[in-house]
């Protein structure tokens, strides 16, 4: 479980093609001292498991069922990741809760950034739009968003200037591609009256 607070941005340091995936090697040294093998580690929104770490740097593996619904293959080396290591009892939970299990990947149709503020404005894949509310949260390549409004499947976002420069988000364009995850809390609750709505919703 994380808490969509990105602790540092890292960068892809390597990547091997695995018969089942691709191995990649991820360099992150503010979080390094604190991993151990088998920790779960979020990278960009994904939750993937540390198979190997060094002064610098650590190694996660993605399935290929991992990269089918991630940005994870078209991931090389130098791209920046967000990364945040899993909550452990008794950290606080400045953000939202967060699963790391990415709901599908959204396009940003614009990008505003100013000295005080800015906004981001994303088209959500349909599934993640039926269980978002304005003011309500979402994660956005792992880093926990407010909803300032949904028309359709169009959300926007107030974004702080402190999020644009210690996340990827800095370097958002319109077109680019972001990982989304919907509010675990949201999900849950759309499942449990999906029996009881009527056809048409």
């Amino acid at each position: 479980m994380f808490t969509g607070i990105v602790q540092v941005v890292g960068d892809v340091r390597a990547r091997e093609e695995t018969s089942d995936g691709v191995r990649l090697k991820i360099k992150g040294e503010a979080i390094v001292p604190v991993l151990s093998l088998g920790d779960s580690v979020a990278v960009s929104g994904v939750c993937l498991t540390v198979e190997e770490v060094d002064d610098e740097s650590f190694w996660v593996q993605a399935t290929k069922a991992t990269i089918a619904c991630t940005q994870i293959g078209a991931w090389s080396r130098g791209d920046p990741v967000n990364l945040e290591v899993a909550l452990r009892a008794g950290d606080a939970l400045g953000g939202h809760l967060v699963q790391g299990h990415v709901d599908g990947v959204a396009e940003v149709l614009a990008v505003e950034q100013n000295a005080k503020s800015g906004m981001l404005e994303v088209r959500l894949p349909d599934k993640v739009a039926s269980v978002t509310v304005s003011q309500g949260s979402l994660a956005i390549d792992g880093v926990s968003l407010t909803v300032n409004s949904l028309e359709g499947t169009v959300a926007r976002f107030a974004v702080i200037p402190y999020t644009w420069s210690h996340t990827t988000l800095g370097g958002l364009r319109a077109g680019s591609r972001v990982h989304v995850e919907a509010d675990i809390i949201a999900k849950y609750v759309g499942q449990a009256v999906a029996p009881y709505l009527a056809p048409d919703g």
